[in-house]
């Protein structure tokens, strides 16, 4: 219990610590904390607009902050979540596109499913080497990212390209886009947001409620004494990063089928990396995760409001970083305690 109030008390601090570093910074320009956090504040949920931006924003970062946490628990670090979401929207495009006069019914779990797969298969890469060879999931999952970059270039530049300027294909069929819940000017606030919090909550009864849970924390945790009492580690290695690759997958898909409706260039815009510190502010846990996200969505929709009242929004850059710094200070403090505790005994 302790413990668990500890992991929930961190991020909290960490982000009121953060907020009044900045205020320095902020006070060293010459400018007003209070009213710069006003404006924040109501950049990020000050109206229905911004509301439903700050919401589309926060969605995508849920799914790859659970992708990144899911392997996290498996004490593995993906940082192919970029890739990944790549790959997902991607074929998730693909198939959107040909959906043709498709029901909805089935266009939109289809094309979803087909996007979760693309992801899945592309980290399950990552996981089967890490296995099979020993190679380490992080440089594996950096080379990866960067054919997934590139080969999506090459897609929407050469076969599917479509029309001038950004490299975009066509749009997907009007059958696979995701129904918008709200509607505010040229914003749609899409029901993907329900699809990734309904993630989040399977994340967790995966992980808490089941026996393939309980042997993927295993792994992580000890992966020798896992094997030991006859879990399979290479399973679970591949296994984890599958399902990591498939919730990074599944971000990309409804990017396509609910904000974009095609696949853009610029489509993941680094969402993929984020989900690694949202997974680290969020403890590694789907409620964390969730409520990291939105951390990160508002501050990052309210910044633009920050620069109406004088403040430059890379002020946000600094309290991300701030907040980062403080909880990977407190693991690591935490862990020099526990190893110095071992040593004594």
């Amino acid at each position: 219990m302790r413990s668990r109030l500890w992991a929930f008390l961190v991020p909290i601090v960490s982000v009121v610590i953060a907020l009044l570093l900045a205020s320095l910074v902020i006070l060293f320009i010459g400018q007003n904390p209070i009213t710069a956090y006003q404006a924040l504040i109501r950049g990020a949920f000050g109206s229905k607009l911004s509301l439903a931006t700050t919401i589309v924003k926060t969605t995508p970062l849920i799914l790859t902050g659970l992708a990144v946490g899911f392997a996290f628990r498996a004490g593995l670090f993906n940082i192919g979540a970029e890739g990944q979401m790549i790959m997902g929207a991607l074929v998730a495009t693909t198939v959107g596109i040909n959906m043709g006069s498709t029901p909805a019914v089935i266009a939109i779990p289809l094309t979803m499913l087909a996007g979760m797969a693309a992801g899945a298969g592309y980290a399950a890469i990552i996981g089967f080497l890490k296995a099979k060879t020993g190679a380490h999931e992080v440089v594996s999952s950096i080379m990866l990212n960067w054919i997934a970059e590139y080969f999506a270039t090459y897609m929407v530049t050469v076969p599917l390209a479509v029309g001038m300027g950004t490299p975009k294909s066509p749009e997907i069929a009007p059958s696979a886009k995701l129904p918008p819940l709200l509607t505010v000017q040229a914003t749609e606030l899409t029901s993907g947001i329900l699809i990734a919090i309904l993630a989040a909550f399977v994340m967790y009864i995966i992980l808490e409620k089941t026996t393939k849970g309980y042997e993927i924390k295993a792994t992580g945790f000890n992966p020798y004494a896992a094997e030991y009492g006859g879990i399979k580690i290479s399973q679970n290695i591949i296994l984890a990063m599958a399902v990591s690759g498939a919730l990074a997958g599944l971000a990309g898909s409804l990017e396509v089928m609910g904000v974009h409706h095609r696949f853009l260039g610029t489509l993941s815009g680094g969402k993929g990396f984020d989900g690694i510190s949202i997974a680290l502010i969020g403890q590694n846990h789907p409620i964390g995760i969730i409520f990291a996200a939105l951390l990160m969505g508002s501050l990052r929709t309210g910044s633009n409001e920050m620069q109406f009242v004088g403040v430059p929004k890379h002020i946000i850059i600094i309290v991300q970083g701030i907040v980062i710094f403080l909880v990977a200070a407190d693991r690591i403090v935490r862990t020099v305690l526990i190893r110095k505790r071992v040593k004594s005994q």
